[in-house]
C-alpha cells in the first residue's frame, strides 16, 4: 500500500511560509557599500555632549529607540548583553532616542525600568542622526568602525522580532556575527538588513517632492538665520551670497548642523529661557539635511541670497548717546606674546551718569582677542586685579548689553574709565582703534546693576585629565535681581553650570553650557528677569579638558593654573545682577 504524504493544518503551512518569507526578507539585503558617517554629537540624560569622534575603541553600535516602541523594549536585553559581551573588544552602545516629544524624565523612566544604565543613553530630538544615516524604523542598529568611521554594519539585531510578530528565538545574530567578523579583521558578510521596529515620524514633507526645494525652502532658512553673519563683513568665514557658495559648502552645513556647532549657541535647551536663544527648529534642521543629501540641487525660480541684506547697521542698539574711542591707534607686532594693554579713554561726563547699554566694536577682529571697559572711582570695588569695576566686555560671540528700564550702572563724578586689550598676533603688523558704545539713562535709576562674578583662582588642572571638575560660588547677601549669565573660561573649558541654591533647601538649575567653546564667548539675558532672595547662593560648576583628545589644547603634558593668557585657564561665572532699592 503506498503511503500518503502527511496532511499539514493549514495554520502550520501558512507558519511555515511567512517563516520562510521572513528568513527571505532578512537575507534579501546581504551588502551594502562601506559609507562614512558624518561626525555628531548629542547630549546625553545629564546633559554632557557626546561626540562620534571622540569615541574610544574600535567601534560603536548605534541602537535607534523610542519610549514604547515594543520591539525596541524586547531588543534591550539583548543590547545589554552585548554591550557586556563586546566591552572589553572595544565596542561600546549608544542608545539613541529620536522621538521629538520624549522628555528627559520619559527616558530616564524607561532607562530605570528596562535596566539600560550601563549603556550611554543620548537625545536625537531634531532627529539629526537618525535622518542623517536613513534610519526609518526604531530598533535598527548602524555599527561604525571608529578607526575610518565607516558604516560596516545597518538593519536589525537578529531576525527574531518583526512587526506584528516573533519567533521563540532567533535564528541568524545579524549583529553579533557582523562584530565577530569585523573584530577577526574579516569583512562583513551581510552588512544590510531590513530593521524591525516601530516607524519613525519625521518632519513631513509634500508627496510630489524628492528633496526640499532651494528657493522655496532652504535659501529662505539660510537667510533669515545663517546669512547675517555669513555676509560681506560679517563675522562669517564665508558669505552665503548665492546657490553656488552655499553647495560649496553643503558637507560643512550638514556637519555643523549633526555636531551643533552652527547656530553657535550651546546652552542646553530645557535649562533656563534666554531673550537672545539663537535655534534652529527641527523642521528647519531636516530641511537642511534632507537638501544636502540629495546633493544640495539648485531646482528652479529666484535665488533668495541674491538678494542685497540689509546694510549692516553701526551699532545693532541704535544710535548710542556716547562712542568712545582708544586715543590713538594701536600698533601690533607681526608675531610674539603680547601682555594685556590698559589704555585710558574718556568718559561721556565729569559728572555722575547711568548707562543702560552698551557695546564694543572692535576695529580689527584678526588681532582683538577680548576688550573690557573698566571704571575707577575713589574708594570703588575691586576684584582683586586692580582694574576697578567691569563696565561690559566683548569677545567673540558677544552680543550688546542692554538693560530694562529702571535699571542702570551707576558711573559716579569724576570717574576714570579704561580699555583693557588683549591683542593676539596674525603673522603681520597690523593696527586697531577699538570703539566703545554707552547708551544712557536720563538721570539716576531705581537699580544699579553690577557685573558679578562666582570665581575661584586656586586651581591646578593635572596633565591629560579630559574632565577635571572645579566649582565656585558667590553669596547673596542682600535681595536682587538676576539680568544675564556669562560663563568665561580659556580653550580647556569643557562645560559649565548655573545653580541657585535657596534658602529653603530648593536647587534651581539656570543656565548649563554642556560644550563650551572659547571662541564663542555668549552672555545668556534671561527672558525674565530673576529675583534672589538674600541668603540664597549661586553654584557654578565646570569641567576642563586637558587631555590630547581636546584639539584646542596647546599642550596636553602640561599642569594648568589660573593665568591671564589664553595658555592659562580661568574659572569665573560672570553675571549682572542689582540689589533691590532700599526703603
Amino acid at each position: 500500500m503506498m503511503n500518503k504524504a502527511p496532511r499539514f493544518p493549514k495554520i502550520a503551512l501558512r507558519w511555515m511560509a511567512a517563516l520562510l518569507m521572513g528568513s527571505l526578507l532578512a537575507t534579501r539585503i546581504t551588502a551594502a557599500p562601506v559609507q562614512s558617517i558624518p561626525n555628531f554629537a548629542l547630549l546625553d540624560l545629564q546633559g554632557h555632549n557626546v561626540e562620534l569622534q571622540k569615541a574610544q575603541g574600535k567601534a560603536v553600535v548605534l541602537f535607534f529607540t523610542g519610549v514604547g516602541c515594543p520591539i525596541a523594549r524586547k531588543s534591550t536585553p539583548k543590547l545589554i548583553d552585548i554591550a557586556d559581551r563586546f566591552r572589553a573588544r572595544g565596542v561600546s552602545v549608544w542608545v539613541i532616542n529620536t522621538y521629538p516629544n520624549d522628555t528627559v524624565r520619559d527616558a530616564f523612566g524607561e532607562v530605570r525600568e528596562l535596566g539600560l544604565q550601563s549603556l550611554t543613553y543620548l537625545r536625537d530630538p531634531h532627529q539629526m542622526v537618525a535622518l542623517a544615516l536613513k534610519v526609518e524604523r526604531t530598533a535598527e542598529v548602524v555599527v561604525v568602525g571608529l578607526e575610518k568611521q565607516k558604516v560596516l554594519y545597518q538593519g536589525a539585531i537578529d531576525d527574531q522580532y518583526a512587526e506584528g510578530a516573533e519567533r521563540p528565538k532567533a535564528l541568524n545574530r545579524f549583529l553579533e556575527t557582523a562584530l565577530e567578523e569585523f573584530l577577526a579583521g574579516r569583512e562583513v558578510s551581510q552588512a544590510r538588513t531590513p530593521a524591525r521596529g516601530c516607524r519613525i515620524a519625521f518632519v513631513p514633507m509634500a508627496e510630489s517632492a524628492s528633496h526640499p526645494d532651494y528657493a522655496q525652502h532652504v535659501a529662505p532658512i539660510l537667510r533669515k538665520h545663517c546669512a547675517e553673519c555669513h555676509r560681506d563683513g560679517g563675522i562669517g568665514p564665508w558669505a552665503m551670497d548665492g546657490h553656488g557658495r552655499v553647495r560649496n559648502y553643503a558637507r560643512m552645513i550638514e556637519e555643523v548642523l549633526l555636531t551643533r556647532r552652527m547656530p553657535p549657541y550651546d546652552a542646553h535647551p530645557e535649562i533656563g529661557r534666554f531673550a537672545n536663544a539663537h535655534r534652529l527648529s527641527r523642521d528647519d534642521i531636516q530641511t537642511l539635511l534632507r537638501w544636502v543629501a540629495a546633493g544640495a540641487p539648485r531646482g528652479d525660480g529666484p535665488d533668495p541670497l541674491t538678494e542685497p541684506l540689509p546694510p549692516l547697521p553701526d551699532w545693532p542698539l541704535g544710535k548710542p548717546d556716547a562712542v568712545l574711542r582708544l586715543p590713538q591707534p594701536e600698533s601690533i607686532p607681526a608675531t610674539g606674546v603680547l601682555e594685556y594693554r590698559h589704555i585710558s579713554i574718556p568718559t561721556p561726563s565729569t559728572n555722575e551718569f547711568w548707562i543702560g547699554g552698551a557695546d564694543i566694536r572692535p576695529g580689527n577682529r584678526r588681532i582683538v582677542h577680548h576688550a573690557i571697559l573698566y571704571a575707577r572711582w575713589p574708594g570703588c570695588p575691586d576684584d582683586g586685579s586692580g582694574n576697578g569695576v567691569h563696565v561690559f566686555g566683548w569677545a567673540p560671540g558677544a552680543t550688546p548689553a542692554s538693560y530694562p528700564d529702571g535699571v542702570g550702572k551707576r558711573i559716579p563724578a569724576g570717574a576714570t574709565f579704561q580699555l583693557e586689550m588683549h591683542y593676539t598676533t596674525c603673522g603681520s603688523p597690523q593696527t586697531d582703534q577699538t570703539e566703545v558704545a554707552l547708551y544712557l539713562r536720563s538721570g539716576p535709576q531705581p537699580r544699579n546693576a553690577e557685573t558679578r562674578q562666582a570665581s575661584d583662582y586656586l586651581f591646578r588642572i593635572p596633565p591629560g585629565d579630559p574632565d577635571f571638575r572645579h566649582v565656585a560660588s558667590y553669596a547673596f547677601r542682600a535681595p536682587a535681581t538676576v539680568y544675564g549669565l556669562s560663563p568665561h573660561m580659556h580653550v580647556r573649558g569643557k562645560w559649565m553650570k548655573y545653580e541657585l541654591l535657596l534658602p529653603d533647601g530648593r536647587r534651581q538649575p539656570l543656565l548649563f553650557v554642556p560644550r563650551y567653546d572659547f571662541n564663542w564667548q555668549f552672555a545668556y539675558r534671561l527672558e525674565q528677569p530673576l529675583h534672589v532672595p538674600a541668603g540664597a547662593w549661586l553654584l557654578v560648576t565646570g569641567g576642563f579638558d586637558n587631555s590630547a583628545g581636546n584639539p584646542a589644547n596647546p599642550d596636553p603634558s602640561r599642569a594648568v593654573t589660573f593665568g591671564l593668557q589664553s595658555w592659562d585657564e580661568m574659572f569665573i561665572g560672570f553675571f549682572d545682577a542689582a540689589d533691590d532699592p532700599t526703603p
